[in-house]
């Protein structure tokens, strides 16, 4: 299986907003990024629900429900996805179920867009940095199931970590990418026991202490 590693030097954009809270300019990656490129929505939202964790699953009435939109869109979008090889499929009972395909040349470029134009590299690249003795970063939340949300929600693992100044950079990172951040700090011991009563769906590593990405059980 093809291991993707996260490229989390942020280079410089040309779109910005205004923060809210400070009424200066921020760097934004605007979430028109995608929609730029693709134009049709349901491709966007598959993209992102399988290509953001590459362990998701989905069947198309769950995706029915999920994205509110017709059966038959989606079957057109998902059959287009299978035949390029991009999505595996398998059944099981009376369901056919999609997952993306790992090993396909394009999924870590995917993969990497995805966090792009959510903004979830860029949070990264703001956190890690000085914190005291991190481990590894993991997302969860809607996030980490493919559903794009307004929330990033973060699991930091690590030993001392500086918690004023984590918050203060949360702070910042919200205001680059126009999304809340929540997060949770664990010890390394808290986290092994936290994290194995996690799905692999429900749970993507980011980043561990030598900037790759991490793999799950």
């Amino acid at each position: 299986m093809k291991k993707c590693n996260l490229d989390i030097e942020i280079k410089q954009q040309n779109y910005f907003v205004i923060s809210k809270r400070t009424g200066k300019f921020v760097t934004h990656l605007p979430e028109l990024m995608l929609s730029s490129l693709i134009t049709s929505e349901t491709r966007i939202k598959l993209l992102k629900k399988f290509f953001l964790n590459g362990s998701t699953r989905a069947h198309l009435r769950g995706l029915e429900a999920e994205f509110g939109e017709s059966s038959n869109a989606i079957r057109i979008e998902l059959n287009r996805f299978e035949e390029a090889g991009l999505l595996n499929s398998l059944w099981e009972g009376n369901k056919k179920i999609f997952q993306a395909n790992r090993d396909h040349p394009l999924y870590c470029d995917i993969h990497s867009i995805i966090l792009k134009e959510t903004g979830i590299d860029r949070v990264i690249n703001k956190v890690i940095h000085r914190l005291g003795n991190l481990n590894s970063v993991y997302l969860t939340g809607d996030f980490a199931m493919g559903k794009d949300s307004q929330l990033i929600e973060l699991i930091l693992v690590g030993e001392e970590i500086d918690r004023e100044y984590l918050a203060r950079k949360v702070m910042q990172a919200e205001e680059m990418v126009g999304r809340k951040v929540s997060y949770i700090v664990l010890s390394t011991s808290e986290a092994e026991r936290y994290l194995l009563d996690m799905n692999p769906s429900e749970l993507l590593p980011l980043w561990d202490c030598k900037g790759e990405e991490l793999t799950t059980k």
